[in-house]
């Protein structure tokens, strides 16, 4: 498979995976992932673990998943190792969702431009 096949299909396979989340969350993960495409356009989709997340070509920088996914009852957005969060001693690499207000999203959008920095 060539690249651009594999990227495609690694792209169908998150919007298939945001289509299948309960509309409150879809909804959510439809903004999220628009918001990726725009903050962070190096890193590319594909889903982990059966939920959307983002790569640097070779590790997952960040992730999402539903509230489904494990019975919780908010949405999870988090970061791996890779992303270049550090603060001090100790930082946090998840956060939960159970709304997306635009003061939440420049939040996530600032975590997101520093994790990639």
């Amino acid at each position: 498979m060539q690249a651009n096949d594999k990227q495609t299909s690694d792209e169908a396979a998150v919007r298939m995976a945001i289509a299948a989340m309960p509309e409150e969350d879809r909804l959510i993960g439809e903004r999220l992932h628009t918001l990726m495409a725009d903050i962070a356009p190096q890193l590319m989709p594909r889903t982990w673990y059966g939920m959307p997340a983002y790569h640097n070509g070779s590790k997952i920088v960040c992730f999402f998943r539903s509230r489904k996914k494990f019975g919780e009852r908010y949405m999870t957005f988090g970061f791996n190792d890779v992303a270049k969060l550090d603060e001090g001693g100790v930082w946090p690499v998840s956060f939960a969702i159970r709304a997306l207000t635009m003061a939440d999203e420049a939040k996530l959008i600032a975590l997101v431009k520093k994790a990639v920095s």
